[in-house]
């Protein structure tokens, strides 16, 4: 499973490990459209809406896990680059101890502030009950979802993204589903979302740990692998908990839009949450570019490779640009058949609240996609704090403020609220420009 991406074309490499990853974002985004795909055929707005509050606060769980594996995927990579087989093996076993001991304490802590979370989200009254039910149950899953990060920033790590894309096809497969079955067949609503996307989750990790029993990793892990050590950790925590606390931080500044927006009624609350899932799509290529970036980098790196380190950044930005401009303008022609995708009702207010929502925000794409790749950059650096300075000047400065504002003096349309974004992300550009001119010109030993 273990490919060295320190040799050869950059650009090859870039496409070898992104389009796995890409692919496995992409199914895994599928989890939380099938639940709001699937319940708003066969339920009302206020279970839609349940769905979309409910999986917003999952994803922000889920995207902090990711930040926080982040380190490892680095740490390993690093320890690939270098050839240090040993180094790589006790990242792997730290990691495992480190994240199971994080996942316990985090599912007993949100199964007992489930309620006051619901209401923190300002969700409508309608609604609230089937919110607090899907996460109830989502946040028993919290331990397999853990598992699988885990699982899949080992395989990155060594340079390979196409075991995570099979498990998590898997997983998709398995939702869409049971997702039928609990919400179509048995009617159980918002829980059946919930059971379904818990219950195929369990399944990729079971079929994950049967995979890595009968295959050969390139690394040997022992029982002595397992125990904390300090300058092992230490790498992890150093890297990964600036980006997961970004993460955090992003998403945090996410549902304080959501919360503005639900307080706007019903019908807000419910495009605001149909945009947010297909943003959530579309940004898959953004956020596979930094994943790419940071482990090809950080391979790199530890191989003693700065210049195709930055290459790799440039061709990454690049790739995520295009994308993110071919994507926006598109949007501008087909934003109230995209939102009505995800509403059976096919509320005419709904769809023109959403459509103005979509055509300001998915500007947002391409200028993610630059502060993105010099998100990973940074990380494979051991800059992440770089990476959490930028997206937070970026939320507290930009997003929520212009956000609240807009809701405030423009009540009748969703469109300045959608602005937010983009504007956001051009400052994050800005900086991370500035910081990375800096860093070139005054070269400093890679931190650990």
């Amino acid at each position: 499973m273990e490919k060295n991406l320190t040799s050869g074309s950059v650009l090859k490499n870039i496409l070898y490990f992104s389009l796995p990853y890409l692919l496995s974002y992409f199914l895994q985004t599928l989890y939380g459209m099938a639940d709001l795909f699937i319940i708003g055929q066969f339920n009302g707005i206020d279970s839609t809406t349940a769905v979309a509050v409910g999986s917003q606060v999952m994803h922000m769980l889920t995207v902090m896990i990711v930040g926080l594996a982040m380190g490892s995927t680095v740490t390993i990579a690093r320890a690939v680059g270098a050839g240090e087989r040993n180094k790589a093996a006790l990242a792997v076993g730290n990691t495992a101890t480190l994240f199971m001991a994080v996942s316990a304490v985090v599912t007993v802590l949100l199964l007992i502030l489930v309620r006051p979370i619901v209401s923190v989200m300002s969700t409508p009254a309608e609604a609230a009950a089937g919110t607090v039910q899907y996460l109830t149950v989502c946040f028993i899953g919290i331990p397999f979802i853990t598992a699988y990060n885990i699982l899949s920033s080992v395989f990155r790590g060594l340079g390979d993204s196409k075991s995570p894309m099979y498990f998590v096809a898997l997983a998709c497969g398995a939702n869409v589903a049971l997702d039928y079955l609990f919400i179509g067949v048995l009617g159980l609503g918002p829980v059946g979302a919930a059971l379904g996307t818990t219950l195929a989750q369990t399944l990729s990790v079971i079929t994950a740990l049967a995979v890595i029993f009968r295959r050969k990793t390139g690394l040997a892990v022992s029982r002595q692998d397992f125990r904390p050590r300090r300058d092992i950790m230490g790498p992890v925590l150093k890297i990964g908990v600036p980006v997961a606390l970004q993460d955090g931080f992003i998403q945090i500044a996410f549902i304080i839009i959501t919360v503005i927006a639900n307080r706007r009624g019903l019908a807000d609350a419910a495009a605001v949450g149909i945009v947010e899932k297909f943003i959530g799509m579309v940004f898959l290529v953004p956020s596979s570019m930094l994943s790419t970036v940071s482990a090809l980098s950080a391979q790199n790196i530890g191989a003693g490779k700065e210049d195709r380190a930055a290459l790799t950044l440039r061709y990454a930005a690049f790739i995520a640009v295009s994308f993110g401009v071919i994507i926006s303008v598109a949007v501008q022609f087909s934003a109230e058949p995209i939102v009505g995708l995800f509403t059976r009702e096919k509320d005419p207010v709904v769809l023109l609240l959403g459509g103005q929502y979509l055509r300001s925000y998915i500007w947002d794409c391409a200028l993610a996609g630059v502060h993105f790749c010099f998100s990973g950059y940074f990380c494979a650096c051991g800059l992440s704090g770089v990476s959490f300075l930028h997206n937070s000047l970026s939320i507290v400065c930009a997003r929520v403020p212009l956000a609240y504002l807009a809701s405030q003096y423009f009540a009748d349309t969703l469109f300045p609220m959608g602005m937010a974004a983009p504007i956001g992300s051009f400052l994050s550009v800005v900086i991370c420009l500035a910081a990375y001119w800096w860093i070139r010109r005054h070269p400093r030993p890679i931190q650990a």
